[in-house]
């Protein structure tokens, strides 16, 4: 994986927190780091060319005057007010190589000085076994923290650990296996037709991350939310909120936004189409 900075541009080392998402359904996490980097105004300082994401490119994704730049795969941002650094993924992995590029990331994270990952993803809401929306959406966490994956600040703050990790299930210790470099892609690999309910939460991107950023000794919470393909942008401030909340951020305190603290980035107009032509009604 091979960091380009912008010409003209310098990483803050104090950005010692990475924030990114986690590929997943609804793209509830990429959604999420959108609305974030529009609203911390941060700055791209450059991008990441890594060979297993697949190449894409787009028009500028916040800006409402046409200025040249390109939306690009994997992109830079940092927020020096709040002292977090970002980074959007617009593409997939390349099918069969998401511990590669976990592992290539992990790297990057760990050789740029970051602390801190914050993992945004989502998860199918049909794999959701105990539904309880008695206090609305909810958010579930996953942290290095300790070994089962609690974190006392995530209990505090009023969040679910997700029940369902369990370091020593078969899918999860292969991961860690893999990210710790004592075994390849191919030994001990469950087959597809063998996967069971169990394995649904390890077989996600999020999990791949998780595993090789805990190899690599970087601290790491994982912000999860379930949710279905859709219409997905209030998952997508729900998840954005828990990030701020986990940071010690308060967006309404954002330079230069109004009181509400979220400036909705200019490419969600478009995010579903144009509306509707209702002379066809």
């Amino acid at each position: 994986m091979e960091f380009v900075i912008e010409q003209g541009k310098q990483p803050h080392q104090e950005c010692s927190t990475l924030l990114l998402p986690a590929l997943s359904i609804g793209n509830v996490g990429q959604l999420a780091v959108d609305l974030l980097v529009s609203s911390m105004k941060a700055e791209r300082v450059g991008y990441l060319d890594d060979p297993f994401v697949l190449p894409c490119v787009g028009n500028d994704a916040y800006g409402p005057i046409p200025c040249g730049d390109l939306a690009l795969p994997l992109e830079a941002y940092e927020s020096a007010f709040s002292r977090v650094a970002l980074l959007q993924q617009r593409s997939p992995v390349v099918k069969g190589r998401m511990v590669e590029f976990a592992k290539n990331l992990a790297n990057f994270a760990a050789a740029s000085g970051k602390k801190h990952v914050v993992l945004l993803s989502s998860l199918d809401f049909g794999k959701w076994q105990k539904i309880d929306m008695s206090s609305g959406p909810q958010i579930y966490y996953l942290s290095t923290s300790n070994p089962n994956g609690r974190d006392d600040s995530c209990e505090q703050l009023g969040w679910k650990r997700l029940q369902e990790y369990n370091p020593a299930q078969r899918c999860w210790k292969y991961l860690s296996t893999l990210a710790e470099g004592n075994t390849t892609l191919e030994s001990n690999l469950p087959f597809e037709d063998e996967l069971e309910d169990e394995d649904y939460y390890p077989s996600l991107p999020f999990a791949a991350l998780f595993s090789c950023l805990k190899a690599k000794g970087l601290k790491v919470t994982c912000l999860l939310c379930y949710c279905s393909e859709g219409d997905n942008i209030q998952d997508a401030f729900h998840l954005a909120e828990a990030a701020c909340r986990l940071l010690g951020l308060n967006p309404s305190t954002f330079p230069g936004n109004g009181s509400g603290g979220w400036v909705i980035p200019f490419s969600w107009q478009t995010v579903y189409g144009p509306p509707p032509d209702m002379s066809i009604f």
